[in-house]
């Protein structure tokens, strides 16, 4: 593993207080049928810095944020939306965080890269597509 990856593996993460416990819930609720991600999701839950919504960062992925990031697997450029997963619509760029990338991305700041199970992804840029409850 090189240096870009022993330092992208697992950087510190930041997430709403609120957020932080549904998506909890929300990764219980599912362990049966999507093992994987319900571990990936409830560790990033469990190692995150948490705030409530008024002190987290603007360049921090959160639900409904706006994310343009780098996949090295595919080295392309996308640009998605974060939503629960009723609201996911692929086509519509808006990802799911009961995906691999969705909970790769959740808690990341612009700059900084993870290591997930297949790939490197690297945000480039986060933009908060809706006012955060105060």
């Amino acid at each position: 593993m090189n240096n870009l990856h022993k330092a992208a593996s697992r950087p510190p993460i930041q997430m709403i207080d609120a957020e932080a416990e549904t998506l909890t819930d929300l990764a219980l609720s599912v362990e049966r049928r999507m093992p994987a991600v319900s571990a990936l999701l409830l560790r990033e839950a469990e190692r995150a810095r948490l705030h409530n919504a008024a002190k987290i960062p603007a360049d921090v992925v959160t639900m409904g944020s706006q994310v343009e990031f780098l996949d090295d697997s595919s080295d392309g450029r996308r640009t998605v939306t974060l939503v629960y997963p009723r609201d996911a619509d692929i086509a519509e760029g808006r990802i799911s965080i009961l995906t691999p990338v969705g909970a790769a991305l959740i808690g990341l700041r612009a700059g900084q890269s993870i290591l997930w199970p297949d790939r490197c992804l690297t945000v480039l840029d986060v933009r908060q597509c809706r006012q955060r409850a105060h």
